[in-house]
């Protein structure tokens, strides 16, 4: 009878732990924001929004760090992830240059050594041009620069990024031909345009919105399929959703967006990615990350799983194009 019973207990516990679940994966120690970019740069905001969201909605139970590893274009971040292999408790935070760095540059990392997590917004891009310029529109800008082929200087933030790849996809859209001026950042970018050094910029709205609002900069129009939201006027009683598209504005180029995307080292659990994607879905739904979206005119935009895969497949394949048109590929 005893061993009937230990028998019974035995079996009893294992109905047990077949129907009830092990408890879901949390962290066990402090998390790492890793920043691939400087402090006050766009991915770093970018992390310190979430962090701060996360820690007021307490989200994560363990304190969260911010670390700035933005060395190399954002490079040195993606290495120290690479080097976590398995450690779910440093999140990296980037844009697309974690998947596109390594094209462009012998690096010591590449996608694989990642777990994509999420994606929370897109960053947008606008053509401007100084606030006294005789453009009022694309167009007229465009046509301006091809007749005179390689005379207007486009300024952008560093070189073989997101700048210069979405100057050579004008100028292959429209035949006009820009010489690209590369700066440490998209701020260099928006005073060297405001003070006349060069004609135009493909700056984000964040980093041009200072010289708009003094009337220095004026956007011509956005590479969004649809117009920015609408917001409270910045200069001369416009806002962002007075904006054109470009493609309404003649360019034959629809859309250039950049994702603020999240990662985890390769090789962690996948419970451990579940729990990242869903932290940061509840950041992306509170009223602080709709207000920092709005602040910085970015589009909002929350992908995971598939629909990320698809969004960096799709994004991948149309920078690499450029990438091997302007013969920036390294073998």
């Amino acid at each position: 009878m005893k061993r009937f019973c230990i028998a019974a207990g035995v079996a009893l516990a294992s109905v047990i732990a077949a129907v009830v679940p092990a408890a879901a994966w949390q962290p066990t120690k402090s998390v790492e924001f890793v920043v691939t970019s400087g402090p006050g740069g766009g991915t770093d905001n970018f992390a310190r929004i979430v962090q701060s969201i996360i820690a007021k909605h307490k989200l994560i139970e363990q304190p969260v760090v911010v670390l700035n590893k933005g060395g190399g274009s954002g490079a040195e971040g993606y290495i120290y992830g690479k080097g976590a292999k398995g450690d779910p408790h440093k999140v990296v935070f980037g844009t697309n240059n974690a998947y596109l760095l390594p094209y462009v540059a012998k690096l010591g990392y590449k996608l694989s050594d990642l777990t994509p997590v999420s994606a929370l917004a897109l960053d947008e891009f606008l053509i401007w041009v100084k606030g006294d310029a005789p453009f009022n529109d694309a167009k007229a800008y465009v046509e301006a620069a091809k007749a005179k082929p390689g005379s207007f200087k486009m300024a952008g933030s560093q070189s073989k990024d997101t700048d210069q790849t979405l100057t050579a996809m004008i100028q292959e859209a429209t035949g006009a031909k820009w010489i690209y001026v590369p700066f440490q950042g998209g701020g260099a970018a928006a005073t060297q345009l405001a003070g006349g050094h060069v004609d135009s910029n493909t700056n984000n709205p964040n980093e041009n919105i200072g010289q708009w609002k003094a009337g220095q900069v004026k956007p011509l129009c956005v590479f969004s399929p649809v117009r920015l939201a609408k917001s409270d006027p910045i200069h001369d009683g416009k806002g962002w959703g007075d904006i054109p598209t470009c493609k309404e504005a003649g360019l034959p180029l629809e859309a250039f967006q950049m994702p603020r995307t999240v990662w985890l080292p390769a090789e962690v659990p996948a419970d451990a990615v579940a729990f990242y994607a869903d932290v940061m879905e509840k950041v992306s739904k509170t009223p602080e990350w709709a207000e920092f979206i709005a602040r910085t005119a970015q589009t909002a935009r929350f992908m995971k799983g598939k629909e990320l895969t698809d969004f960096v497949a799709k994004d991948e394949a149309a920078n690499a194009k450029v990438f091997k048109n302007e013969g920036w590929v390294i073998n």
